[in-house]
């Protein structure tokens, strides 16, 4: 090592002055000498020759050597720093103490008699086994910050995915509605066009048959007029022709009702009619699915109103919110009082488990659905084994397989009940005392062989319109 340290410093010398180079400047022959060495050295010699290699240079400028500089600068900071700062000497001991670098000279001094040292070495050694120990935590530590970091990338590409996503089916879902716009508001622009049409002809026919009434009124009055102004005795000769041409059978004339257009029949609570009929093509549904809390296997419908277990683990960042690894999704909307019920079509699945649960319910690890851990169900296993979700199970007796099941929350009066719809017969009720949030919580459970791989679809209800006259 120290022949090595012996090499550097040679290199690092100016062959002149033979210290180390200050402010070095390197000729077109590449050899680097000290600034004032070159020039005091020109000025002896009266000739611009290379001191080591004697070639005529035709430099005046001298282009300084920046990395040789900055090499001999950091050398002799790191040599420096290796030195007794007080005594000059090499720092060859350590002071466990103090904790502080010492010279041959230091240690005799009164401030580090009687005080633990050791040789550098030994306290390199000594001090790296210490700072090991503690790199276990650090390294525990990173690992788990770059989990996290690796989590949230992970995350922000699937807040991404979901913006684009979400915004296409915006799009989609207002397209539907324009387009129902746009298909009403031409029917009944017909509507309204038919009625001009046939009304504008009605009208137009009434006008023409008016004016031959007038063209005819108008001769038989030219006629009379001019029978008398003729002569006494011509007159009277034609008095009676005149007098049957003077007689009208004609019946005055009369503006049929109904003639105009229907204006209150076309406008009249237009928007609201409009509304109505808009219903019919939108359909509402009293719960939705949350999909930020389904397990990574579960497919939630674009719609959020069923939900069904692919298999496949799809890669979703692992949020606080979601269920994992237990195949559960929770309702978009939680409910902390009043009554709120819902129906789900379960059809042929041969197991599922539904009913609500606090928002503060366990979401990742093992779960045990009862009510003592905040879920209140009720759960089908093997095709026709139904049980309420209590610790230890409830077994059920029901006459029918239902197609769909009806979850009924009374939050004010503690009790969830379901009931088969088909006979609105109750299935099980559960009585407690609820506290936080309940939200709506569905699991399509497990499937095997492509049993039990249907979904849970949350039954859409008729909405109707009703108007209220305010006094």
């Amino acid at each position: 090592m120290a022949v090595e340290a012996s090499s550097l410093e040679q290199e690092l010398s100016c062959s002149i002055c033979l210290d180390f180079f200050k402010d070095p400047v390197v000729l077109q022959c590449s050899h680097s000498f000290c600034r004032d060495c070159l020039q005091n050295f020109w000025e002896e010699k009266k000739s611009q020759e290379c001191p080591v290699c004697k070639r005529q240079s035709s430099m005046t400028d001298l282009p300084l050597n920046l990395v040789l500089k900055n090499i001999v600068d950091n050398h002799l900071k790191h040599k420096s720093a290796s030195r007794c700062g007080l005594h000059g000497e090499k720092l060859l001991l350590f002071c466990e103490d103090d904790q502080e670098l010492l010279c041959v000279v230091c240690q005799t001094a009164k401030k580090h008699r009687n005080h633990q040292l050791c040789p550098v070495e030994e306290a390199v050694q000594d001090k790296k086994v210490e700072l090991k120990s503690s790199l276990t935590p650090l390294k525990e530590k990173l690992e788990k910050f770059t989990k996290v970091k690796q989590e949230a990338e992970k995350t922000a590409k699937h807040i991404k995915n979901q913006s684009q996503h979400t915004e296409k089916r915006i799009k989609e879902e207002f397209e539907k509605l324009h387009q129902f716009l746009r298909e009403e508001e031409e029917a009944r622009l017909a509507v309204l066009r038919k009625e001009n049409v046939q009304k504008s002809q009605r009208m137009k026919e009434k006008i023409e048959n008016i004016s031959k009434q007038v063209s005819t009124l108008s001769e038989k009055i030219r006629d009379i007029e001019k029978a008398m102004e003729a002569e006494d005795i011509s007159f009277l000769k034609a008095y009676k022709d005149t007098k049957e041409i003077a007689q009208c059978s004609l019946q005055d004339p009369e503006l049929d009702s109904g003639a105009l257009i229907d204006v209150a029949k076309h406008l009249g609570s237009l928007k609201l009619r409009v509304w109505e009929k808009m219903l019919g093509i939108v359909q509402y549904t009293p719960v939705t699915l949350d999909p930020n809390t389904a397990a990574p296997w579960l497919s939630v419908s674009d719609d959020l109103t069923s939900v069904r277990n692919t298999g496949v683990k799809q890669q979703l960042p692992d949020s606080p919110e979601r269920f994992f690894p237990c195949v559960c999704v929770l309702g978009s909307e939680g409910f902390n009082s009043g009554k709120h019920s819902w129906e789900v079509e379960v059809e042929d699945k041969t197991e599922w488990d539904l009913g609500v649960a606090k928002g503060s319910v366990n979401r990742k690890g093992g779960i045990i659905c009862k009510p003592e851990d905040g879920i209140w169900v009720v759960l089908l296993r093997n095709g026709d084994e139904y049980k309420g979700g209590t610790s230890p199970r409830t077994w059920l007796r029901l006459e029918r397989k239902p197609q769909r099941i009806r979850v009924q929350l009374d939050y004010d009066k503690g009790e969830v009940s379901f009931f088969n719809p088909a006979d609105k017969s109750l299935i099980y009720t559960f009585k407690d005392t609820f506290t936080g949030t309940l939200f709506p919580f569905f699991s399509p459970c497990l499937i095997e062989g492509g049993i039990n791989a249907g979904s849970l679809k949350i039954c859409p209800v008729k909405v109707s319109v009703t108007t209220m006259l305010s006094q």
